[in-house]
């Protein structure tokens, strides 16, 4: 059953190689799940029993049920859409002596080598010129679903210092392969359209003149799969954190079908949110340091004609999970690791904690996902960093700046974080799961 579950998540994984491929795709579940999909720039009128999703930017996305107007508070679990990959900048295009090169740069805190020599591909959104619609321009998600490029590496002949601690220059080493230059030196096609924006043009279906933005970024084509000698680990790209965007949904769309099923309607709004831009600081328009939730949270109880001592109740009532993965146990780096708590694959969810407030967890906090976890036969486990290793942040905190509701930060364990290829557990995405409906209820 876990094998079966971890290869759904890998499949959503492969139909999701950019944050607009997974908000697209999350719609497509909540559409299947009976939600209804609000725009920020329309009058809302939510129902008793409703259920309704909001996306912003086509990267971000929040859904939530209305179990009844005089609801106590909100559960939230948010996770992030985004991953660290090679964007592709403006005029992307660099023809050097045999080659058309891409001119990309860093999204997020990649780790560089695994990206070399890889068959890699593009996808992201266009934004295209049409004058059927009042804005005069439409946004289509495209997927180039082509081994189109590849980053060579330096043959080590030529480069002595490769396995002793080379410094990659990110323009200079990472730019992408996509063509050769023609027989007449020229690095156009034959209907003189560019050579990669041509293909983008045409697998989108529109003309490459009509073509006036864009948001592109590099993916690797290998899929993901189960693998070890008892088929316990899972390896793919953009596990952080699309692992816990997709467990969490299932878990979200679990509870709301119990939901249903029961007489009397909860006394919680339940609400899932999918940030973007945290691999960048998440300081944007659609990322958890906005005012994307907290705007929400106050339009539904404009909605429901609450009263502003009822929304600031509701706001002391609610508790949110911040869902993005923790590090496992290195076995090559145990001394990385806490020597205490230092987290397993397939060892259960992860309660991270830091002092320095980079997760939110705190003791009261914790013992909330501890009761859940003990209660429902979850396995689960801590994290904390080795003391000299401060990590990394998450959205937790951040998203507290703005909706300051008690938080615990929880994630799945894995290994090879930012990389290319990733690595976890068959059974904890399993699990994840069973929190989220259990945390939900």
């Amino acid at each position: 059953m876990s094998r079966k579950y971890a290869e759904r998540i890998l499949n959503l994984i492969e139909k999701s190689p950019t944050a607009f491929h997974v908000i697209e795709n999350a719609g497509k579940i909540l559409d299947e799940n009976g939600f209804s999909e609000l725009k920020e720039s329309e009058i809302w009128s939510l129902q008793e029993g409703g259920r309704y999703y909001v996306k912003r930017n086509g990267s971000s996305l929040i859904a939530f049920t209305v179990p009844r107007p005089d609801y106590k508070g909100f559960r939230i679990i948010a996770s992030h859409s985004d991953s660290p990959c090679p964007k592709l900048k403006e005029n992307p295009e660099i023809k050097s002596k045999d080659y058309v090169r891409l001119n990309v740069e860093k999204y997020g805190g990649m780790l560089l080598a695994p990206w070399f020599d890889r068959p890699l591909s593009i996808a992201g959104r266009i934004i295209v010129k049409d004058d059927s619609i009042p804005s005069g321009i439409r946004s289509i998600p495209v997927d180039l679903d082509k081994d189109v490029a590849v980053i060579p590496s330096l043959a080590i002949h030529f480069n002595k210092e490769a396995n002793t601690g080379y410094s990659y220059s990110f323009q200079k080493d990472m730019l992408p392969i996509v063509s050769a230059v023609n027989e007449s030196g020229a690095d156009r096609d034959e209907k003189g359209n560019s050579t990669i924006m041509s293909l983008i043009a045409g697998k989108a279906g529109v003309e490459e003149e009509n073509i006036i933005g864009h948001d592109l970024y590099m993916y690797i084509r290998e899929k993901g799969t189960v693998w070890g000698m008892n088929d316990e680990f899972i390896g793919s790209s953009r596990l952080d954190d699309q692992g816990c965007v997709w467990c969490t949904l299932d878990g979200f769309a679990d509870a709301v079908k119990s939901e249903s099923e029961c007489f009397d309607r909860p006394e919680y709004v339940k609400m899932l949110c999918i940030f973007d831009n945290e691999e960048v600081g998440s300081r944007t328009r659609q990322g958890a340091d906005s005012d994307f939730l907290e705007k929400l949270i106050a339009r539904i109880n404009d909605n429901l004609n609450r009263s502003s001592e009822e929304y600031y109740t509701a706001y002391a009532n609610s508790f949110m999970i911040s869902a993005d993965n923790a590090h496992a146990l290195h076995p090559a780096h145990t001394d990385k690791s806490d020597p205490v708590t230092a987290p397993k694959m397939n060892g259960g969810i992860v309660i991270k904690y830091s002092a320095r407030q980079s997760y939110t967890t705190d003791g009261m906090s914790s013992a909330f996902v501890r009761r859940i976890c003990e209660d429902n036969g979850i396995p689960y486990q801590t994290f904390v960093n080795h003391s000299d290793e401060p990590g990394g942040s998450t959205l937790g905190n951040i998203s507290n700046s703005h909706v300051s509701v008690s938080t615990a930060d929880i994630g799945l364990p894995q290994l090879a974080m930012h990389s290319a290829y990733e690595v976890a557990g068959v059974e904890d995405a399993a699990s994840l799961r069973a929190f989220a409906k259990a945390f939900y209820d």
